[in-house]
């Protein structure tokens, strides 16, 4: 299995890019060359990101977001924990 994020994800559990799995792990994303801390969801291949718009909410409580389009490098925080191998005693 490669180390690399999906091409897709998002925070939002509703969403079907939503993987809690990968979030628990910790991806980083960075966005024309700059790490952001307050992204919802990121697509590689379509080139955009959503971001938080600061402490709005809208009228059934979720975050507002803006689009933005550029370059995203998405990234694991931690290494995968690998699987340890047997010692010979």
């Amino acid at each position: 299995m490669t180390d690399t994020p999906p091409d897709r994800l998002s925070t939002d559990p509703r969403s079907p890019f939503h993987d809690a799995a990968l979030l628990e792990r910790g991806v980083g994303v960075r966005f024309k060359g700059v790490e952001k801390t307050n992204v919802e969801e990121y697509c590689v291949s379509e080139g955009w990101v959503r971001l938080a718009a600061g402490n709005a909410k809208d009228r059934f409580g979720n975050p507002m977001t803006v689009k933005l389009k550029g370059p995203v490098e998405p990234y694991f925080r931690t290494p995968d924990a690998a699987p340890e191998a047997p010692t010979a005693e």
